[in-house]
């Protein structure tokens, strides 16, 4: 194997490392990570030849370009591979943008959000962001039947982008000291959000099977869950 080739095996292998895919609690997320990976590794992959035409263009009119020529070839295609696949990173999606999202990827997108938010959250938890994982992939194929101006597209939206956001970001914002202790409500913050989070699991199930049945009209997301959003970290005390 080529030195050239060796990086670009090294950088992949690398950028595949980093995006954990093994880590992905759906398949969504894992395939919108790899279409991006596939356009850094599409970009290398430009660079590399554009490197090679060059060097190849000046080899013709010097006659060729000599060891200190291939030396600074080579170097200017690790260094472009490096770049390509390193830069610009993945964005990872914020509610704001997960409530604007097309309703083709917001499954995914929302996986990505869940992902980057499982550092934070209790081992309970966790295990409750990967049961969601997988109702979210069961529930993306039916969103492909949703008219993106319907008012149901709307609620799934807003159960993606505001509902379930706004109770980890409560939960987020509690002191880490405090999550365990039982407050005025007579549960802990670390309670409440487990109980929160199982809610959606089970609203984002029932929406799939009512866009199943077709009963899209009748799509209404309930707040059910609303009652355990975190006002303020206080109510920990």
């Amino acid at each position: 194997m080529s030195e050239s080739n060796q990086q670009v095996y090294d950088n992949a292998a690398n950028y595949l490392r980093s995006y954990k895919f093994a880590e992905s609690i759906g398949e969504r997320s894992k395939g919108l990570k790899r279409g991006y990976f596939r356009k850094k590794l599409g970009r290398a992959v430009v660079v590399t030849l554009g490197v090679l035409v060059g060097a190849g263009i000046l080899g013709g009119i010097l006659n060729g370009i000599g060891f200190w020529g291939v030396m600074i070839s080579a170097g200017l295609i690790a260094g472009g591979i490096w770049a390509a696949m390193k830069f610009p990173q993945m964005k990872i999606p914020t509610p704001e943008t997960l409530v604007q999202s097309d309703l083709k990827t917001l499954a995914g997108k929302t996986e990505i959000w869940l992902e980057a938010q499982r550092p934070a959250l209790p081992p309970p938890a966790i295990k409750i962001i990967n049961d969601i994982g997988v109702q979210l992939d069961m529930l993306s194929p039916q969103l492909q039947k949703l008219n993106e101006a319907e008012p149901a597209a709307y609620e799934v939206r807003k159960l993606m982008g505001e509902h379930l956001p706004e109770l980890i970001s409560g939960y987020r914002a509690i002191p880490v000291p405090m999550r365990g202790k039982t407050n005025d409500t007579g549960k802990s913050p670390d309670e409440q959000l487990i109980r929160g989070l199982s809610l959606i699991e089970k609203e984002i199930s029932g929406v799939t099977r009512q866009i199943a049945k077709g009963d899209i009209d009748n799509l209404s997301i309930r707040g059910r869950y609303l009652e355990l959003k975190y006002e303020n970290s206080g109510e920990a005390e």
